[in-house]
């Protein structure tokens, strides 16, 4: 779907001529709970681009996301394994329809268009049911080989990928991609997404730490089985030794006598080491707003530090937004309400500000794309931004900071890596040291290079296991 016209094509312009698509495995130290999942493990897809543009000049890109299986394909029905191996089946589908397809462009302008005419197909949306995959899994699936395309395009030109995102890189406007709601008065005609990133982007982000579900709180809920290996366990420590500020929350979402009592718990651990934001996340398992309501009047009512410590509510109500099309006003009164897994485009986002959420939280793991235009939606239609984090590790740790430094979010970046598996990311915190170890409550991006997302893999060594590769 394309709503503005293409303007003259440019020299620029680049295709995808070959692919490369790699596993690789990271164990947790412990557990994560994904409502009604628990995470011990995941495989990073790890996709290597290279582009040409129109006057057969090379370029190599890199993009990696976790295949978070139950974030993005909660299921009692199938098992873990097969929908791993059914993410993994349709990320080597991407790898070969990346190099077939035959867009050229922008890699936003590509990216789009891919994903409007070649991931529903080829995730299975319109295959039988053995190939299908959920398409918030097929989004996650196809985000390497998109960042992998943006990353191409900024070594391509000798500049940070978001130093493209004007005219003299691509070819249409924003009014190509994003059509305003009916009620706004938005325009997109002759815009371009640099007009709605941060002009000088800071090199230091607040980090957010998330508290999971299953995360002990002090020694009292110690079972004996907890990791001793150098690192925090408790809230405390963990509070203590990276200087932390603000507090994600993860919650139930079905028992609001627990969910209260963990809201209230965490807020008075909080104020008693100087953290002073924190954030409720309720994990999808709500389908009455009047729960959520609930559970913020007790606790504004018993604990009003507490609530008003609360910057933000995150995506209480189920994933298919379309499906379930519940009015929040009434949260969204009571504290900022922000889309997630709901997000998963500018259009949805359109659905949701008419149902009443009031703030987007963007993520890297559902494309660069779709993250760049998402923003450029929302702000133009005043609703606030976050990034949140997948528990990136390793290379997919950069383009995440990176998106919230230039989105200009509410406050700071999730960023949660480093208390789930820290050593995955060891050779990358060999040359980016502060932006895999939280100091003084933040993370510093001053080390990242200055083309494409700034990996600086020259000096990062990694063995990659064997891959796939396609080529054009």
């Amino acid at each position: 779907m394309v709503f503005g016209v293409n303007r003259m094509a440019k020299r620029t312009d680049i295709h995808v001529v070959s692919t490369e698509l790699y596993y690789l495995p990271v164990e947790t130290r412990v557990p994560l709970k994904f409502g009604p999942e628990t995470m011990n493990c995941v495989t990073c897809a790890r996709v290597k681009v290279e582009v040409a543009d129109r006057s057969g000049r090379r370029a190599i890109g890199w993009g990696e996301t976790p295949l978070n299986v139950q974030w993005v394909w909660p299921s009692h029905a199938i098992s873990y394994a097969d929908r791993l191996k059914r993410l993994r089946q349709a990320c080597e589908r991407l790898a070969e329809a990346w190099v077939t397809f035959d867009g050229i462009g922008h890699p936003l302008e590509i990216g789009w268009d891919f994903q409007q005419q070649v991931l529903p197909v080829v995730a299975g949306q319109a295959g039988g049911h053995a190939d299908r995959v959920p398409y918030l899994a097929a989004l996650v699936c196809c985000s390497p080989f998109d960042l992998a395309a943006h990353d191409a395009f900024g070594n391509l030109l000798g500049c940070g990928v978001y130093q493209t995102y004007g005219p003299d890189a691509l070819n249409r406007d924003l009014a190509a991609f994003l059509k305003p709601a009916e009620d706004s008065d938005a325009c997109f005609e002759r815009q371009h997404p640099q007009q709605y990133l941060v002009g000088h982007p800071p090199k230091t982000l607040d980090a957010w730490h998330l508290v999971g579900a299953a995360d002990p709180l002090d020694e009292s809920e110690l079972t004996g089985d907890e990791p001793n290996d150098g690192y925090p366990v408790v809230l405390p420590d963990w509070i203590a030794r990276d200087g932390l500020k603000c507090l994600k929350i993860k919650l139930r979402g079905n028992d609001d006598q627990w969910d209260y009592g963990r809201l209230a718990a965490v807020g008075k651990i909080a104020m008693a080491h100087d953290v002073h934001s924190l954030s409720a996340d309720f994990n999808c398992t709500v389908t009455d707003p009047q729960y959520v309501n609930d559970v913020l009047d007790r606790l504004r009512d018993n604990e009003p530090r507490v609530y008003e410590m609360l910057l933000y509510v995150e995506q209480p109500f189920p994933y298919d937004l379309e499906a379930h099309q519940i009015d929040v006003h009434s949260v969204s009164a009571r504290k900022p309400l922000f889309m997630d897994e709901s997000a998963h485009d500018w259009r949805l986002i359109r659905l949701g500000r008419s149902l009443g959420w009031s703030g987007v939280a963007l993520k890297t793991c559902k494309t660069q794309t779709g993250a760049i235009l998402s923003l450029c939606w929302a702000k133009a239609h005043g609703m606030p931004l976050m990034v949140q984090d997948l528990t990136n590790p390793m290379l997919a740790q950069i383009p995440h900071v990176q998106l919230a430094a230039h989105a200009g979010t509410i406050k700071g970046v999730e960023t949660n890596a480093m208390q789930f598996y820290p050593e995955a990311s060891h050779a990358e915190a060999q040359i980016h040291p502060r932006l895999y170890r939280r100091r003084n409550g933040i993370i510093d991006l001053s080390t990242l290079g200055d083309t494409g997302f700034g990996y600086r893999l020259d000096g990062i060594s990694r063995q990659l296991p064997p891959g796939l590769t396609f080529e054009r």
